[in-house]
This record gives C-alpha cells, structure tokens and sequence, in this order.
C-alpha cells in the first residue's frame, strides 16, 4: 500500500469512492442482521471506515488547498 502521504489527488479519490461503497454495503449488512454480536461488529467495522474516509477526504482537501496556493487560485473538487 502506498504511503497515506504520498497518495495523488486520483488515488485519494479512488479510494475515497472505495470506502464509500464499502460503508453502502455494511449499512445494507446491518440493516439485513438480527443478532446483536453481528450488528456490533459492523456498528465497528462503520464507524472504521467512516472515520477513514474522514481521514481520506482531509487529507485530499488539504492537497487541493496547498494545490490552490500554489497556483494563486481555488479549484472547486467534487465530494
């Protein structure tokens, strides 16, 4: 994997629609679970990816500002 710093604006994006997509597969796992052990380990696996994401969307946000300070300008970047 490569190093979370070093990631391009496409790679960080790729994996940001990663996440996303994994986090719309748990939510459907957890709606389609009964047990309670069940619904607790994806209530932890959620709150995993939700906060790699977070991390992942900073990350990239930052990336765009420095890129706009570069350049003297504001590039609009879609969620």
């Amino acid at each position: 994997m490569a190093n979370e710093s070093t990631l391009s604006r496409p790679e960080l994006d790729d994996r940001i629609a990663i996440l996303r997509d994994n986090l719309r597969q748990l939510t459907e796992q957890a709606a389609a679970l009964s047990g309670a052990g069940d619904e607790a380990r994806l209530a932890d696996r959620i709150a995993e990816q939700e906060a790699e994401l977070d991390r992942l969307v900073k990350q990239r946000d930052a990336l765009d500002a420095k890129r706009a300070g570069a350049t003297g300008r504001s590039d609009h970047h879609r969620s």
